[in-house]
């Protein structure tokens, strides 16, 4: 049974007093908020933003906003838990939906915290990082690490979309978060990576392991993603996987983990309770979701989230491929992942 702590009102108003001048207060009436009984207490709550929403909002933000006054024009993905405006869709993760238009370009610049774009809607699009030039097609996974120059360019005849994931709240939370511009990239003559060097599975190319690059894959096409799914599904396995660096086989980034997911019509998933926050964007499909109790009905290009150790169970009513946005890659690194049965 959890003890009864005392409470502020327990303490003579003088000594309160004293405890303000001095600068300090007294831990025990607030113990139990910062170390909960049992398992956290999340603020984060479930959130659900449909695609069909969130398109009109962002063609007219084209229409009212050049990309020259907004450097990147998104519209963020606010946690209901902390209130619309707030640059966090769990503890950890920022969301935020792009729009490019036809011949615009979103100048260079680099930042502290990672960055994961995956394409919603378009063709045309384009990233450059460090250099290399990489295609944003439906589905796609494109890394924008911290420390690494980029920008975004497009070639195509119609606006394009994407989703942000960002570790944007670690680094403002450790007040470490900014961000500097520069002139676009010069890009070199050659496909990216994923298109040259990391073609196939369990191959890697042969080269001194001291000039290895720390990210050296940046794109991960789902037009390879998708048939991995649909391969694993068809011998019934659990049609999850994970996207990881080439080279190492960690996490693409140290503090986001990415997970491709594939339901087959009318396959129900339970996972356990996990200690990580999450994020799912809908890739194509349709199904529902229960989220500690809450019914989330997604479709194409939908996104919602779970807080902490929350009781998920995904329902397909067709084929459906969802990518989850975690932070298991810093729980892992801070040694306290968890994961607990229903």
């Amino acid at each position: 049974m959890s003890q009864q702590l005392g409470t502020l009102d327990d303490l003579p108003q003088d000594y309160r007093d004293d405890m303000t001048k001095a600068g300090v207060a007294p831990l025990w009436p607030m113990m139990r908020n910062v170390l909960p009984h049992g398992q956290p207490q999340p603020v984060t709550k479930t959130g659900h933003w449909k695609f069909d929403k969130l398109r009109p909002l962002l063609l007219r933000a084209g229409e009212l906003t050049p990309v020259e006054k907004a450097e990147r024009r998104v519209l963020v993905l606010s946690d209901p838990g902390r209130g619309t405006g707030a640059m966090q869709a769990t503890s950890s993760i920022y969301l935020g939906m792009q729009l490019l238009l036809p011949g615009e370009t979103a100048p260079a610049h680099v930042h502290t915290p990672s960055a994961v774009r995956i394409m919603v809607e378009g063709t045309g699009a384009y990233t450059v990082v460090d250099g290399e030039r990489l295609p944003m097609e439906e589905g796609d996974l494109v890394l924008t690490p911290g420390g690494e120059w980029h920008d975004h360019g497009h070639d195509g005849d119609n606006p394009v979309i994407w989703l942000d994931a960002l570790d944007l709240p670690l680094f403002v939370y450790l007040e470490g978060s900014y961000a500097k511009e520069g002139p676009l990239q010069a890009q070199r003559n050659r496909p990216d990576a994923s298109q040259v060097e990391y073609l196939a599975a369990g191959l890697a190319p042969t080269r001194s392991r001291v000039s290895a690059r720390k990210y050296p894959m940046m794109r991960y096409p789902w037009a390879r993603t998708e048939p991995a799914l649909r391969a694993m599904a068809a011998h019934g396995e659990v049609a999850e996987l994970d996207y990881v660096n080439p080279e190492t086989g960690a996490d693409v980034l140290p503090t986001m983990g990415f997970t491709a997911m594939m339901l087959g019509s009318g396959d129900t998933d339970t996972p356990p309770l996990r200690s990580t926050s999450s994020a799912f964007h809908v890739i194509k499909g349709k199904g529902h979701s229960i989220i500690n109790g809450h019914k989330i009905e997604w479709t194409n290009k939908d996104t919602f989230t779970a807080p902490v150790f929350s009781e998920i169970t995904h329902h397909a009513e067709e084929d459906s491929f969802l990518i989850r946005v975690h932070d298991r890659p810093l729980q892992d690194r801070l040694g306290y992942y968890e994961e607990r049965s229903r």
